[in-house]
């Protein structure tokens, strides 16, 4: 496992699509087996580094490490946190000046290898596929310029409430959902706000998501956890 660590800035593949299920109701059986072939472009070269190794201060609460998911199982084998150098930085900045207004950053997920995001999609019914990526394009988790997170009271060590849990598929998970209470959406607002002041873009339907502005310019990556 550790050796698998150390080469994540070094490790990605690319491949063709393969196995395309028919288009018959419910999940399908197979999409592909490889992450999408990305020709024409001119990527970075991966430069992965782990969030708490920059600031020790930021929590982690790797859902995809434990069962408490809508996966129901784990899906990953360590509970650690890795993005882009360009993208952890960024987090750290915003955590630091988060610190002033007595909260901090509470990681969910960050890089993911793409082969879960294939297992995601595989098994999320159809109708609540909006709320995850289609290995098709692979996801901006996969190419390690996402994250999810929230905010924790630096005084408690408690998680900050939102409008929504992580995870959540319904309206309540939109950044734009007017309901929950008035506290709630100060606070998701203010994650926000912190999250695109930073050099982040928040997902449409998932106030925890947060893509960093460069993630094009990095490849798909499916190096396990």
């Amino acid at each position: 496992m550790k050796a698998y660590l150390l080469l994540l800035p070094l490790l990605f593949s690319f491949g063709h699509l393969c196995a395309v299920a028919a288009d018959l109701p419910g999940p399908p059986q197979a999409v592909q087996l490889e992450p999408p072939k990305e020709s024409g472009k001119t990527l970075r070269k991966p430069d992965v580094v782990e969030l708490i190794r920059l600031d020790s201060t930021i929590r982690l609460d790797i859902r995809y490490a434990t069962e408490n998911n809508f996966m129901k199982r784990r899906m990953y084998d360590t509970a650690r946190a890795f993005l882009q150098r360009p993208a952890a930085e960024a987090v750290v900045r915003i955590h630091r000046k988060l610190k002033n207004l007595g909260v901090g950053l509470l990681i969910f997920d960050a890089y993911r290898p793409w082969s879960v995001t294939r297992q995601f999609w595989e098994e999320t019914p159809p109708s609540q596929r909006a709320f995850v990526a289609d290995p098709k394009l692979g996801s901006r988790h996969n190419r390690g310029c996402a994250v999810d997170l929230s905010l924790y009271d630096l005084r408690t060590g408690r998680e900050i409430q939102m409008p929504s849990a992580f995870d959540e598929f319904t309206s309540r998970a939109s950044p734009k959902y007017a309901g929950g209470t008035s506290e709630q959406r100060k606070w998701r607002d203010l994650l926000r706000s912190a999250m695109e002041a930073g050099g982040f873009s928040v997902d449409p339907g998932e106030w925890w998501h947060f893509d960093y502005r460069d993630w094009r310019l990095y490849p798909v990556m499916d190096v396990p956890l």
